[in-house]
């Protein structure tokens, strides 16, 4: 399924470019933004975020604080994104019941 939202977009397409395992919002926001030299950027953080919950509800990607997945439910403050992990591979983070 791709995602016309260009908020979704921008999350996905810096998830899936493989530079990093996972991204800060802001880092979205600012492609989104067209990676100003200024703070206009900011004005996109919170379709970003709310792109973030949307795709962290649809199961494509985990929301993390602290280096921990989190529900979207609990998405608030300093947090990170990331592709989500697939089970078979081995994701320590997933195949621990505890989280």
């Amino acid at each position: 399924m791709t995602s016309t939202d260009p908020a979704e977009q921008a999350i996905l397409g810096l998830l899936t470019s493989g530079g990093a395992k996972s991204i800060s919002p802001s880092d979205a926001a600012r492609l989104l933004s067209g990676n100003p030299d200024n703070d206009s950027w900011r004005r996109n953080l919170s379709p970003i975020r709310l792109a973030a919950l949307r795709l962290a509800r649809a199961g494509r990607i985990d929301i993390l604080r602290k280096g921990r997945p989190i529900t979207p439910d609990d998405a608030r403050g300093v947090i990170r994104l990331r592709l989500t992990a697939d089970p078979a591979a081995g994701d320590p983070v997933k195949a621990d019941p505890a989280t």
